[in-house]
């Protein structure tokens, strides 16, 4: 996968736990742990502001581009 989702490192540098990341924003704990988890196909605009916001920080501290490696 190209996108990695550092949520868990941004959170345990605030330590902070996705429980009350989630009641902070007002989403699920279910769907923050999707995302989380690297499992989410999308994140609107929206949450990930709310993310940042919480958290103080910026998107580029959760998430993260890499390349696909290519197999030659």
């Amino acid at each position: 996968m190209a996108i990695i989702v550092n949520l868990d490192v941004v959170l345990a540098q605030r330590k902070m736990k996705v429980k009350d990341l989630a009641e902070e924003i007002g989403l699920s704990v279910v769907n923050l742990s999707i995302l989380k988890q690297s499992k989410a196909k999308a994140v609107r605009f929206t949450t990930l502001e709310a993310i940042c916001k919480a958290l103080d920080c910026q998107p580029g501290d959760i998430l993260e581009y890499v390349p696909d490696q290519i197999e030659e």
